[in-house]
């Protein structure tokens, strides 16, 4: 298990950093290209919020994959790494008029969008450019998701989207306005679900809405689907891909698209998490009243899910064979949050040893901050230390 990292190239190496793996992430890559190129009219769009390293993009971007982005710096992130612009969808519930003119000054594919003034102020910056900007509506499916509270996004009580009752509404307003053009509809129900079910629960209410915009002779000729395929965090090793085979054909057996069209998907999770993985030293190991710590020299600024969302992350030591010990594995930032993971199994922990914190690649190293002034980790690609 240990050999699948290259801790002799870790051993002078400052620490906490990011180590992405590119096997595991083009062996991801591969599996869903194959089986979403089963079907002819199937898109995928890469979602930037989940990682955005250069390196990883450029390697996401080979795969001949899209990109969502969610803010106008997503989009330069796109842009530098070289996506096309007429891959690129922008979506997010507060768009500023820099982002939304730096959207149409790039050409992108579509706009999702989440209200009506919003709607408003995209025709507004792009009748002063002279353009038409595509627009998808973002609906509020009013559907729940197996998941974690705070990465559920397709409730009615969420701030995202449209609520479903308004549709009709909004498409028949942009069909008034001369600088917007509607191209479809755009879904997303939250993030690391497994459940397909939910999934299927989506498929069914899309069915209905598009039915009913059928019957009042609305064509729509892209939908959005969202992202939001879940990682085994608990198997890396065994489940490094996930289950993309299951996850498009629930969509093809349950989606009732019309000939003329396309469905896209923004999946982010499912692409990067399992490739990365937050590498940290053993600072110290403490004996408390009744459990030791270890302490690690990375922390919740270096990846806060655990202490944001609760998440579990697999450890383990890659610099011990030693009988396995429980601890606390906790990080040095002054906040009793922050902790990675309780009455943890791990090959005995000394001072100086690297803990492997394991399916990190999304929303870690993205997500890292620099409170008590510490400084942003690194990132680093097997690719890199290969050349080492």
């Amino acid at each position: 298990m240990k050999g699948i990292f290259p801790v002799d190239k870790f051993q002078g190496m400052r620490t906490p950093f990011y180590y992405y793996d590119t096997k595991v992430l083009r062996d991801t890559l591969d599996c869903l290209r194959a089986e979403a190129g089963r079907y002819d009219n199937f898109s995928v769009h890469y979602a930037i919020k989940a990682n955005a390293n250069p390196k990883v993009l450029t390697i996401i971007r080979e795969s001949g994959l899209g990109a969502d982005c969610v803010s106008g710096g997503e989009i330069r992130a796109a842009v530098q790494a070289g996506f096309p612009a007429s891959k690129i969808v922008f979506a997010g519930v507060g768009k500023a008029d820099w982002e939304i003119n730096l959207g149409l000054d790039c050409g992108i594919f579509c706009f999702n969008v989440e209200s009506v003034p919003e709607l408003e102020v995209i025709n507004s910056l792009a009748e002063a450019k002279g353009k038409v900007a595509g627009v998808a509506f973002r609906i509020n499916p009013d559907v729940g998701a197996h998941t974690h509270a705070n990465i559920t996004t397709g409730l009615a009580e969420n701030k995202f989207g449209i609520n479903m009752a308004d549709m009709d509404r909004v498409i028949d307003l942009a069909g008034e306005m001369s600088h917007v053009r509607f191209m479809g509809l755009h879904f997303h129900i939250g993030s690391q679900i497994l459940d397909m079910g939910d999934f299927v629960a989506l498929c069914n209410r899309v069915n209905e809405l598009l039915d009913k915009l059928e019957a009042r002779g609305v064509r729509v000729m892209h939908v959005n689907v969202g992202g939001g395929l879940g990682i085994d965090y608990a198997h890396p090793n065994r489940q490094p891909v996930p289950a993309f085979k299951e996850y498009f054909e629930t969509f093809a057996t349950h989606l009732k698209l019309r000939s003329y069209q396309t469905l896209h998907f923004e999946l982010g999770r499912s692409v990067v998490g399992q490739c990365g993985s937050l590498i940290s030293r053993v600072l110290y190991v403490k004996q408390g009243a009744n459990k030791q710590f270890a302490i690690l020299d990375a922390g919740m600024t270096d990846l806060i899910r655990p202490a944001l969302y609760q998440a579990y992350h697999k450890m383990e030591n890659i610099t011990s064979e030693d009988a396995i010990e429980t601890y606390d594995v906790v990080g040095p930032i002054c906040e009793s949050s922050d902790v990675f993971g309780k009455a943890v199994d791990l090959n005995c922990v000394k001072r100086g040893d690297l803990i492997a914190i394991r399916s990190a690649g999304a929303y870690g190293e993205i997500m890292a901050s620099r409170y008590n002034c510490r400084e942003l980790p690194q990132g680093y690609t097997s690719d890199e230390l290969a050349g080492l």
